[in-house]
């Protein structure tokens, strides 16, 4: 029946992840152990832990959960475990998100910091699990100096596990940014990195206008309020911008009031490439699998919609033109009923 699907079948579904963050991989326990190892108090109690009052006091919670991680070792053990949840989840491949900025121990470091983590994720992928590849991300405060530095350096440094430069931080208090990062963005898009932004979340369609007018976007994560605008509606469709969409989250964050209101289907029916995402499984304590399931019985998916929608989280993911190959390979295979 439309809509109803075993876990198993979805677990077994060959589906990528492109939208997520490293930073919002941490659940309570493991920071409560971290918290505990670092002699650092947690910021309320352990219960009350993910509570926010909105973005803004989210995003500070990012840059104290993160200097919590004060050693290489504990680098490489959280990205082993990133990799181990994508795996539990039935992730095959995984675009990470990461923003130095949260990492104020290793913001002047980074090679380090990607170093770590790269580590961890090579012992992940030795042991069978997903691979993951990184997208270092702006904070919209930052100055446009900034971001050109940050862009020259990851042009330098060429490292393999790095495959794209993103943007994000809360849209509403940082206004309009596309005109100050432009630069930034083509001398990344130049320099062979790819390109995602966050857009139309806390922002609306202009957002999403900026992200592909200005700063080139090759895929936009979250992108959603693009739905109050048909003209941009239409853009994305005719241009086949995928949209990362995250749809926990956006209830979370309460731009809709339930599932069955999210514009994923309408933009999706509209002809726009969409996959199902994260965002932050720790506080939000989700898996990739379980988002599917949600989405499956609040738009009554038949297997062809799933098998569409993971089918756009492969193909609009930066895998490697191989990984990409086997992986559409295994999903033309898969079947809901075995």
């Amino acid at each position: 029946m439309d809509g109803q699907f075993t876990r198993e079948s979805i677990l077994t579904l060959p589906k990528a992840e492109i939208h997520i963050h490293v930073e919002g991989c941490f659940d309570a326990d493991e920071l409560e152990r971290l918290a505990r190892k670092a002699a650092e108090p947690l910021p309320r109690t352990k219960e009350k832990l993910f509570q926010f009052d909105g973005l803004s006091s989210f995003l500070e919670f990012l840059d104290w959960s993160c200097g919590l991680i004060r050693s290489e070792e504990q680098l490489e053990e959280l990205a082993y475990s990133f990799c181990q949840r994508l795996a539990k989840s039935g992730t095959r491949y995984c675009d990470a998100i990461i923003n130095p900025t949260h990492w104020g121990l290793w913001h002047s470091r980074l090679g380090t910091l990607i170093d770590g983590l790269d580590r961890g994720f090579a012992a992940g992928e030795r042991d069978g699990l997903t691979p993951v590849k990184l997208c270092i991300s702006l904070l919209r405060t930052q100055s446009a100096s900034a971001g050109i530095e940050l862009v020259e350096f990851l042009l330098q440094l060429r490292h393999p596990r790095v495959v794209a430069l993103s943007i994000d931080g809360n849209e509403a208090s940082a206004g309009r940014t596309g005109p100050r990062f432009a630069e930034a963005f083509r001398r990344a898009k130049d320099g062979g990195l790819r390109i995602t932004v966050h857009a139309g979340e806390s922002s609306g369609p202009e957002g999403v206008w900026d992200a592909i007018e200005l700063l080139k976007a090759e895929r936009i994560d979250h992108g959603v309020r693009a739905i109050e605008d048909p003209k941009l509606v239409k853009i994305l469709s005719e241009r086949q911008i995928p949209l990362g969409i995250c749809p926990t989250s956006n209830l979370k964050g309460k731009l809709y009031s339930e599932l069955k209101a999210h514009p994923l289907e309408t933009l999706r029916r509209a002809g726009i490439p969409v996959s199902v995402n994260t965002d932050d499984p720790g506080p939000l304590a989700l898996t990739l699998a379980g988002e599917y399931e949600k989405c499956a019985a609040a738009f009554a998916w038949s297997e062809s919609d799933l098998r569409a929608v993971a089918k756009t989280s492969i193909e609009a993911s930066f895998a490697d033109t191989e990984t990409k190959e086997r992986l559409l390979g295994e999903l033309d295979r898969w079947s809901s009923t075995e």
